[in-house]
Parts: C-alpha cells; sequence; structure tokens
C-alpha cells in the first residue's frame, strides 16, 4: 500500500463527506477504502442514522455500559474493531438525542437522557470536535470543545453555557444563530472574546433587539448573512471593510427600509450579494453597483427571479462587467438580454421566469452560460412552453459556436410547468443522449441548494 494511493483515496472521499450513501458503498470495496470512508462517514453526525448510534453505544467504555446496563438498560455486548466515536468532528447534540430517544422510544425519560449522558462523557474524552449544532439539548462545555471552528446554536440557550463556551473558544471562525424568544447574556460575551470570526449568520423571526450582538462582531468578517424580519439597522455592516459576500433575506417586503445606509459604502472585497424576499429602491441599488459593482461575481437580488426594472438590468450590464451568477427578472425585451450579456460576457449562471422570448436571446445572445435556471409558478407563469418552442431552443443551442453543454434546472410549484409535459420530456431526453444537456433537474421552490443554502455558507 503505497502512501499516494492512501493521500488520493483521502482526498476523494473528503468532497464525499456529505453523500453516505456513496460513503457506505466504499466501505464495502475492501480493507484500505474501508478504513479510508469510514472515517470520513464517522466524521459528521448527519450521515447517521438510529443503527449507527447504536453502533456508538457499543463504543462505551465499560463503566459506562455498567451503568447503563444496571439501571435497566438492555444494550449489545458485541464490541466493535474500531472506536468510531473518535472519528466525529461534527456534532448535532439535537439529532443524537433525537435518535436515541427513537432508540430507546419503549423506555423512560430519564433513562434516555443518562445514555445522552454518558454519549457525551465518551465525547468529552475522545473527541476535538470542529463543528457543532446545538439548539435545544443543554449541557456544560469543556475542554473536548477548545478547537471549535463552527457553531450553530439558538439565542436563547442558557446564560451558562454561553459564558463557559467563551471560557474555552477563542478561534470561531463561523458562527450561525437563530434567534429565539431572547437572548442569552452569555451570548455577546462569546462573541465579542472571538480572534478569527469569518462567517457570521443570524436568522430573526420577529423584532428582538440585537445590538449588543451586532457592536460585538469583529472588523474581520468577511461573509455576512443576515435573514428575517426587517429590523435590523444595516449601518453597522459599513465597518465590514473585507467583506466579500453579503445576503440579506426578508420576509416578502417589496421594500425595505435602510438600504439607504449602505448605498454609498465601498466594500472593495465583495464578490458576492444576495437580496432576497425584498427589493431596494432602484435608485439606492443602483448607487451602490456603481460603488461595489465592478468585482461582483454573483448577484442575486428579489425572490426566485422575481421581476426587476428594466434600467436597473441595464446598470448591471454596465457596473458588473465580471458576473458569473446573475439573478434577477428581465422585461423580456430581447435587446435588454442582448445589452446584459454584452456587457457581463463572462456570465456562466443566469435564472430567469421562462419565456420564448426569453431562451431566444439566451441562445442567441449570451457568451458564457452554461447553467440554465427557469423558473415556473402558476400566479406568474406568463405562458406554457410548447415541445416545438423547445425544441427549437435546443437546436440553437447545438448549434452556437463555440458550442458548450448546458445544466437546465426547472423551478416549479405549477402543474404546468415544462416537466408536466411528455413531449417536453422526450425532448430533454433526446439532446440529453445527445451530450447537448449535460445536466437536468427538477425542483421546488423550497430547494436548499436554490434557496438559503447553509452548506455554501459554511466555509470551505
Amino acid at each position: 500500500m503505497s502512501q499516494l494511493q492512501v493521500d488520493s483515496l483521502n482526498e476523494i472521499f473528503r468532497y464525499l463527506e456529505s453523500d453516505k450513501f456513496t460513503l457506505r458503498s466504499c466501505m464495502l470495496v475492501n480493507h484500505l477504502w474501508c478504513k479510508i470512508s469510514m472515517k470520513f462517514f464517522w466524521r459528521n453526525v448527519y450521515n447517521y442514522n438510529i443503527s449507527n448510534v447504536n453502533t456508538l453505544i457499543s463504543c462505551l467504555p465499560n463503566e459506562s455500559k455498567k451503568i447503563l446496563y444496571e439501571s435497566g438498560i438492555n444494550i449489545s455486548n458485541q464490541t466493535s474493531e474500531y472506536n468510531y466515536a473518535k472519528f466525529c468532528k461534527v456534532l448535532s447534540m439535537d439529532r443524537v438525542h433525537y435518535m436515541v430517544n427513537n432508540l430507546l422510544e419503549t423506555q423512560q425519560f430519564t433513562l434516555k437522557i443518562l445514555v445522552m449522558q454518558e454519549l457525551l462523557k465518551m465525547f468529552e474524552k475522545q473527541v476535538s470536535l470542529d463543528c457543532l449544532t446545538v439548539y435545544y439539548y443543554d449541557f456544560t462545555p469543556k475542554n473536548w470543545l477548545k478547537n471549535l471552528s463552527e457553531l450553530h446554536c439558538y439565542s436563547n440557550l442558557s446564560s451558562e453555557f454561553f459564558y463557559q463556551l467563551s471560557q474555552i473558544c477563542h478561534n470561531i471562525s463561523l458562527l450561525d444563530i437563530r434567534i429565539g424568544n431572547y437572548i442569552s447574556n452569555g451570548l455577546a460575551k462569546l462573541i465579542s472574546v472571538q480572534k478569527n470570526l469569518k462567517y457570521f449568520s443570524m436568522k430573526q423571526d420577529d423584532d428582538n433587539d440585537i445590538p449588543s450582538l451586532i457592536t460585538e462582531l469583529p472588523n474581520s468578517l468577511i461573509k455576512l448573512n443576515l435573514y428575517g424580519s426587517n429590523c435590523i439597522p444595516l449601518s453597522f455592516i459599513s465597518k465590514f471593510s473585507n467583506l466579500q459576500e453579503l445576503e440579506l433575506s426578508y420576509s416578502y417586503q417589496e421594500d425595505f427600509i435602510g438600504f439607504e445606509e449602505l448605498q454609498h459604502i465601498f466594500f472593495p472585497q465583495l464578490q458576492i450579494l444576495k437580496i432576497r424576499r425584498a427589493f431596494p429602491r432602484d435608485e439606492l441599488l443602483k448607487i451602490f453597483l456603481e460603488n461595489n459593482g465592478k468585482n461582483l461575481k454573483e448577484f442575486y437580488l428579489g425572490d426566485f427571479g422575481g421581476i426587476s426594472d428594466k434600467s436597473l438590468n441595464l446598470a448591471i450590464a454596465r457596473t458588473c462587467p465580471n458576473l458569473k451568477k446573475l439573478s434577477t427578472g428581465f422585461s423580456y425585451e430581447l435587446i435588454t438580454l442582448q445589452i446584459v450579456f454584452d456587457g457581463c460576457q463572462y456570465l456562466e449562471s443566469i435564472r430567469i421566469w421562462y419565456e420564448k422570448k426569453a431562451l431566444e436571446a439566451i441562445a442567441k445572445y449570451s457568451h458564457n452560460i452554461d447553467e440554465l435556471i427557469l423558473y415556473h409558478h402558476s400566479f406568474k407563469a406568463r405562458f406554457e412552453l410548447l415541445p416545438k418552442e423547445l425544441e427549437s431552443f435546443f437546436i440553437d443551442w447545438k448549434n452556437r459556436v463555440p458550442q458548450k453543454s448546458l445544466s437546465l434546472i426547472i423551478v416549479t410549484c405549477s402543474t404546468r410547468s415544462l416537466e408536466k409535459n411528455d413531449e417536453n420530456m422526450k425532448i430533454i431526453e433526446k439532446y440529453r443522449k445527445l451530450g447537448i444537456i449535460k445536466k437536468f433537474k427538477v425542483t421546488d421552490f423550497n430547494d436548499d441548494d436554490l434557496y438559503l443554502d447553509l452548506n455554501h455558507f459554511r466555509k470551505n
């Protein structure tokens, strides 16, 4: 067995970490594949099922097994060749608690808590955690969390939890907070002691007072995601001069208060701007793009490709020459789309409401597009795409020079959507076999990778 082979497999399986089904298959290939893929499978608790938690219980030390046995919990005496717990780096306490509850559904609640306590003691002794998610299962943090780099939590965990964590963890780089019905005093303290915070996400469902949190955020942030009600003052964002990604998501508002506080701010490193479920006034957004559009690589406006003003699309074409991904609405005038494609010649992905004229313009005028995301809504759709129109688009795409294969994604909640027509699906299959379509996917409006993509927000 060469070190090169081991290193190569490690690199391959690293990219498969979130694909638990493939990792399970890899474990069956041979002993080497099993040993390496197993490490990545057990790294992330989100890969676990109830059977895996039962395996973890079998890895408990003998003193823990004795405690459980004497308390009336009948566990397997089977031991494993590996201590799987030591591989764990990404842990959700709530998910483990949920699976323990299901595994021991006939047992008393106090016995389930006892199992969690013994599992927690095993983690404390054997694990050095990278990522922790805890929303409901409160516990006392200890040194096994000292190397924590990611934390996903609710704001209303006990203040003692946050104070203890602030004594241990000073190098959290990603902090994802869901604001609950109150904000524990210790949370601001935890934020204030972080030396390397780069990624901050906050989801707020109501109008809780949050200044104590946002004022503690360090200037080192490079990614900021604010989701929820429209009561967060945006002026504080101006201090993050190194910001590379900014996402503002609100509750279906055509306009939102506060964007005027950002219109004149220059973010020299900003590459990704996402404004979801809301529309700043066009004149404010145009000024912002004049200052920051040159470096933008991705721009998303509104919700699901909502229709934007023609003049705004022209401003995008003028101020954002380096865009690779774009999601805004269009007036469907061919000249507008042509100007956008000429001004943004590096565009690789575009999201629009689908319409015949839009498809014609994409096939005729786009330069580097290889991903097309088409939205269809029963209330907003302007037409039903006919098979002859779809065929015409693929013929035009096939004849482009240079020829590029296309990823086609349909986002729908309508019975009139493209894929509902059998003839359309036959055409898509035809061009998939010809290699014109390299990827075809149908999804809905709540698809994670098109909506609030937490994995994208996570650091690489």
